[in-house]
């Protein structure tokens, strides 16, 4: 039963979560409220090893909830189903889109999901920040060390006009010193 719902939930996400990979957080949020198959400190660490490691962050992150949840098993149907219903669309839309791209109410539609994709990963984005700040326990007396490197990465990342790889390169440094001074 519970990899029938593990299908049907990542189903569910791969369906509604248009935009990329990082729209998939506000659902994978979601389910850490409403089961107990990971939790949202787990879904931070998901989301970091995603972003690190190659392929798709969405795929890659419904891969780890997946086998957190289930195993091997549960991986395996995590990704066929947050994969599936972009199959379904990409053939049913590519025989669509030539005969709608000049439609009005199609363009309209794309250019609103832009906003609304964006204020999702706002929302997530504030909800796992004041988790990590406020409601970890397992982490009281660090929280703000870690709001201050999330605030001096950005600062790099925005700023300093350097690549992801550098970004990853330089965070996995500063890790390695972090761990030998304590």
């Amino acid at each position: 039963m519970k990899f029938i719902l593990l299908f049907y939930e990542f189903f569910k996400i791969g369906l509604f979560s248009l935009g990329g990979g990082l729209a998939t957080l506000p659902f994978l949020f979601y389910l850490t409220q409403k089961y107990n198959w990971f939790t949202s400190n787990e879904l931070m660490i998901m989301l970091g090893v995603s972003s690190a490691t190659p392929g798709p962050i969405g795929l890659n992150m419904a891969t780890f909830a997946g086998f957190k949840t289930g195993g091997f098993l549960g991986a395996l149907i995590a990704t066929s189903a947050i994969v599936l219903p972009s199959l379904i669309n990409v053939v049913i839309l590519s025989k669509l889109i030539n005969k709608y791209c000049d439609n009005f109410y199609f363009k309209t539609i794309l250019y609103s999901l832009k906003p609304a994709g964006c204020a999702l990963l706002a929302s997530v984005f504030l909800d796992l920040m004041n988790n990590l700040i406020f409601n970890n326990k397992s982490l009281a007396s660090t929280n703000y060390e870690y709001l201050i490197i999330l605030l001096i990465f950005g600062f790099l990342g925005l700023y300093l006009k350097k690549g992801p790889i550098f970004l990853i390169i330089l965070s996995a440094i500063f890790g390695v010193i972090k761990t030998f001074l304590s």
